[in-house]
């Protein structure tokens, strides 16, 4: 047997049952990991800003307070406003060096699809087409034909280039002597 006709060792049932289990067990595995993102944030959030007791305080507590938490919220601000310029100066980076690297590895030039011609894309949509499609191929020979009548002109650094070799010498020797 080749390898790409070998035998399966289990039934496809067992696979399936198998395929059954570890989407469940992976399933109960991300919620758990979910459950532990969570606890671990709401643990670091009281830990670092433990609740205020506003009762009982006069209005001139409240506004120190209050300045106080917006001192707070500004060193906040300017570090994510830091963070912000980091990480879009590391992926601004680590854009052209994935373009260098693909510059150095040299670009895979993708396979190329059929496309169908436009006659078959439409189907003979009537008989002018067919002649249309004649005349194109009649233009084309002419053409063609035309271009080949301009290359035939004789160009005189053509001339000079078959008569400088020796045969070249020889010939203006010969018809000299004449």
């Amino acid at each position: 047997m080749s390898e790409g006709q070998r035998k399966t060792k289990y039934p496809a049932t067992r696979r399936l049952l198998l395929k059954s289990k570890l989407l469940k067990k992976a399933s109960s595995m991300l919620v758990s990991e979910t459950e532990q993102r969570q606890t671990e944030k709401q643990r670091v959030v009281t830990e670092s800003f433990p609740p205020l007791q506003l009762s009982g305080l006069s209005v001139q507590e409240l506004q120190d307070l209050c300045k106080e938490l917006q001192k707070k919220i500004d060193l906040v601000d300017d570090a994510r406003y830091d963070m912000e310029v980091k990480v879009v100066k590391n992926e601004t980076e680590i854009q052209t060096l994935r373009q260098k690297v693909m510059g150095l590895k040299g670009v895979k030039r993708p396979s190329l699809k059929r496309v169908k011609k436009a006659d078959d894309m439409f189907g003979g949509l009537s008989d002018t087409s067919k002649l249309m499609k004649a005349d194109f191929k009649v233009n084309l020979k002419t053409r063609k034909k035309e271009e080949e009548k301009k290359e035939e002109v004789t160009d005189w650094r053509k001339n000079v280039e078959a008569m400088s070799g020796m045969d070249g010498r020889k010939k203006m020797f010969d018809a000299s002597g004449n």
